[in-house]
């Protein structure tokens, strides 16, 4: 398929793809939709096995930023960049100004922030050379803690729906990935009194969870088919598709991953084995709420923490959508996101 079919078929305004020989930069910064305000989302620094597959991920988590911004409330449209190589090996100052210039050369169609491999301190070389960035430390900072406790408000409200109470309480959650909001997600579900089974490829993530909490670890096979009440995915997306979903033993999903599921028909899939999916750009939407209200309204904590919380509400709403309309809550979140955004179109 070509490059343009592609924009078509997500619906792209816009792809940039950047390079510098000087610092090892290559790039690609995807704007999907600025309908309701300039693109907002996250760098992302992977090791892509391919260029394709690069291409693929950007176009994926541009078009949910897009549909995440939009049902979180905020005035923002959707866009994601993502940089490729070993970012063990090209993080420097000067690698970050470059990409920062690139970014600035855009003129605020698309801010940027923190994403996987892309820290706060990251952030902040990017922004010496670019005004055009949030999550800084000096403003909102790490946006890891919001998104954790976004993805336990959606996850509440979720039991609440499955199981008729938002008690985690004596609850059994895989968590597939121990990175920075994993490892929140952990506490906030011990501290509640849920028991923890845990993967991660990083086997130290998850010894530290193991001895600090009391999960319990498990493979990478296991961690899509260990019995559980709720799977919580929180590391990289499209993990689950219409092959692997009759292998789960969960009621419910909710998770910080972006594009958790393949695509709509694992959506339906699910549906038919009566697994609640919790979409993960309603859940995992407290970082860029955390982030998006520095351009949008200013830096108010309090607001912040109180539009998080709101989650919860949305989550419900997504559910009842659902079930009103006996579709697949994949499909009645991107009915109720696009509504938002046809609604200022």
């Amino acid at each position: 398929m070509g490059l343009f079919d592609q924009m078509s078929g997500y619906g792209h305004e816009q792809i940039v793809f950047v390079r510098d020989e000087a610092v090892g930069l290559k790039a690609i910064i995807a704007i999907h939709n600025t309908t309701l305000g300039p693109a907002l989302g996250g760098s992302r620094f992977f090791n892509y096995a391919t260029e394709e597959d690069a291409l693929f991920d950007v176009l994926r988590l541009s078009k949910g930023m897009t549909l995440k911004n939009a049902a979180a409330g905020l005035a923002l449209g959707g866009g994601k960049a993502v940089i490729i190589g070993d970012p063990a090996k090209l993080k420097s100052r000067d690698f970050f100004h470059t990409y920062g210039k690139f970014i600035q050369s855009l003129s605020g169609r698309y801010y940027t922030a923190e994403d996987v491999n892309v820290s706060a301190d990251d952030v902040a070389m990017i922004e010496e050379t670019c005004k055009y960035v949030v999550g800084t430390p000096n403003i909102s900072g790490n946006p890891a803690p919001f998104t954790a406790r976004g993805v336990y408000m959606g996850m509440k409200a979720g039991a609440n729906a499955k199981f008729g109470s938002d008690s985690l309480k004596g609850k059994t959650v895989a968590v597939q990935g121990i990175g920075s909001v994993g490892r929140l997600l952990c506490e906030f579900l011990a501290k509640e009194g849920a028991a923890l089974k845990v993967y991660d490829i990083n086997k130290a993530a998850v010894d530290k969870v193991v001895a600090d909490l009391g999960a319990v670890a498990v493979s990478s096979d296991e961690i899509l088919t260990t019995d559980c009440d709720i799977f919580a995915p929180c590391a990289m997306g499209a993990v689950l598709n219409t092959e692997n979903a009759g292998s789960l033993k969960c009621a419910l999903i909710a998770g910080a991953a972006n594009n958790v599921l393949l695509d709509a028909n694992t959506g339906d899939a699910l549906k038919k084995l009566d697994i609640l999916y919790l979409p993960d750009y309603i859940v995992n939407a407290g970082g860029v709420i955390n982030c998006g209200m520095e351009v949008t309204e200013g830096y108010n904590l309090d607001k912040i923490n109180q539009r998080v919380d709101g989650i919860y509400d949305t989550t419900l709403k997504i559910v009842s959508l659902a079930k009103e309309k006996n579709i697949s809550t994949y499909q009645a979140a991107e009915e109720y996101a696009w509504s938002i955004v046809k609604g200022h179109s």
